[in-house]
């Protein structure tokens, strides 16, 4: 009786693989694909921009937020041709610049910080591809289902992966006594 039950649960557990591995594998197909770009993000300029030195990392010798978003707002605008609300500023004292980032199109300029001269303006690849990794590309709710629903997948694959593989064993075990 229990090598039937053995049997049983390892066809019920290759059933339970197989239809999780088939509606999950287009998700972990592309959560992969934009996980191993993102890995290579601050090697690659193409996927974002490398950061830049300014003047000065003497924080007193800085200008204000203001003339640094002034200065942002300008190079972006020159080069979109239209003004886009800036998102964040990530300020960097150890580069002595300044990175302003906007709420469209993934720009950034990166502002010297000492005198506001603009040392890159640049579009953030690697943002736009975080942001369908985790799927908040199509919404916050759909970023929640979307990541749920992989790790979950993930989870059940793991644990039905390992009862296809020891379930054998186990079989070959019950039957050899």
């Amino acid at each position: 009786m229990a090598l039937q039950n053995l049997v049983h649960r390892l066809r019920q557990f290759r059933t339970w693989h197989h239809w999780v591995g088939i509606s999950v594998v287009l998700f972990m197909f592309i959560t992969s694909i934009t996980g191993v770009l993102l890995g290579w993000k601050k090697n690659v300029e193409v996927l974002q921009p490398a950061t830049l030195k300014g003047k000065t990392t003497n924080l007193q010798q800085w200008i204000s937020f203001d003339q640094v978003a002034v200065a942002a707002s300008r190079a972006v605008d020159s080069v979109v041709g239209r003004t886009i609300e800036i998102d964040r500023m990530d300020v960097r004292p150890d580069k002595g610049m300044i990175k302003v980032t906007f709420k469209e199109g993934y720009w950034e300029a990166q502002i010297d910080a000492a005198n506001g001269n603009v040392l890159s303006v640049a579009q953030r690849h690697a943002d736009w591809i975080e942001h369908v990794h985790d799927g908040s590309i199509i919404s916050d709710g759909f970023k929640l289902l979307y990541t749920n629903y992989i790790g979950l997948g993930l989870l059940l694959l793991s644990v039905t992966g390992f009862w296809l593989w020891y379930g054998p064993r186990r079989i070959r075990q019950v039957k050899g006594k």
